[in-house]
């Protein structure tokens, strides 16, 4: 049962899940439509599409660095739709500009964990006005819940544990792998339905 569920946690009480209790709950992973999108015809059409949506799961994954000194610009943006989730291959589809219409959109919400490093990093590929973006570990600290990472959140919220054998993969290969792409879906669709959970939780009273 998750914390927003607990009628009875004493007022003010700190939150924090342990790693323990995570290795304990269920996996869980995304399983519905995933399109990679590696054109820029097709991120212009995705982008079409993802702009009839309200709230948008937000994520971004770069290639790992294991030299001090060398770091790397990120290869991916993951979009979580209501029904779809889309994996934006930079270097094929054009790079961020497709992406601008929703990036700048203060009327659609780009939910995720994390978001102002990730917002950072997208700008250092490409300039651009940032609007619309919702950290969510902001809003749960509302409900004294300590922890703020992504795979503790869907523990405490939804339930479930998320993998994370991928993250530290190559994301600026030619091809991604299955696993690869079920675990960039997953962490977008998740950041997704977690804002969905603390929106209905009254956690968020205004998101703009």
């Amino acid at each position: 049962m998750s914390p927003v569920d607990r009628p009875n946690e004493a007022p003010g009480a700190n939150i924090r899940i342990s790693k323990e209790a995570i290795a304990e709950l269920p996996l869980g992973q995304y399983e519905g439509a995933i399109s990679v999108i590696e054109s820029p015809e097709d991120a212009q059409a995705a982008v079409k599409k993802l702009q009839k949506e309200r709230v948008l799961g937000f994520d971004t994954e770069t290639k790992p660095s294991f030299k001090r000194g060398i770091s790397y610009l990120p290869s991916l943006v993951q979009l979580a739709g209501s029904d779809h989730v889309y994996l934006f291959r930079l270097d094929d589809c054009g790079g961020i500009p497709p992406l601008f219409p929703l990036f700048r959109s203060a009327k659609i919400l780009k939910a995720g964990v994390a978001v102002r490093d990730d917002i950072r990093y997208l700008k250092d590929r490409a300039p651009f006005k940032d609007a619309g973006f919702v950290e969510i570990s902001e809003h749960t600290r509302r409900a004294s819940i300590e922890n703020t990472g992504l795979r503790a959140l869907a523990a405490h919220f939804l339930g479930i544990r998320i993998s994370k054998g991928a993250q530290v993969s190559n994301w600026a290969n030619k091809k991604l792998t299955p696993q690869q792409i079920v675990y960039a879906a997953t962490d977008a669709w998740i950041s997704r339905e977690l804002f969905l959970k603390v929106e209905a939780a009254g956690l968020i009273s205004s998101a703009k």
